[in-house]
């Protein structure tokens, strides 16, 4: 292996081993939650399944520290609950965790993990036709306020 090759293997693992596994869970959470979040904000059943198409390639599309903690794969993660209020609970609480986790551990991050979440919003409600509806504006409405809370 050249000395070119470990330097970039080097610097891309350690840069993930600031966040311990419950803090990258707590960003992944945050942000799958977002997506379906968008999707149940979304009416009908095509509808929905377009926005959190959009969402997840927007989610995939996160780099930097966001984009590798985002890309691992998913361990524990539970978006699990019997109604969107339950999802809601769980993914405001991730995303304000998050941005008070990045704003300490890696403050470079913060603005990156928010634009990544913005981006999954915008890319969410402009899956259909005519934009996004009031129950679409209304949850960037709140996700906005989680992830502006920290």
């Amino acid at each position: 292996m050249s000395e070119k090759t470990t330097e970039k293997t080097t610097e891309k693992t350690t840069s993930t081993e600031i966040l311990t596994p419950a803090e990258k869970l707590t960003l992944q959470t945050a942000a799958h939650g977002v997506v379906s979040l968008m999707a149940a904000a979304d009416p009908g059943l095509i509808s929905s399944t377009r926005s959190g198409m959009a969402g997840g390639k927007a989610l995939s599309s996160a780099t930097g520290l966001v984009g590798h903690v985002l890309a691992e794969k998913l361990k524990g993660l539970d978006l699990d609950g019997s109604s969107t209020a339950d999802l809601a609970d769980h993914t405001f609480t991730a995303l304000t965790a998050s941005m008070t986790l990045l704003k300490t551990k890696a403050p470079a991050e913060a603005e990156n993990f928010h634009a990544t979440i913005t981006t999954i919003m915008e890319a969410a409600s402009r899956a259909n036709k005519g934009g996004a509806g009031p129950a679409e504006t209304a949850m960037i409405r709140k996700i906005t306020a989680a992830l502006d809370a920290a």
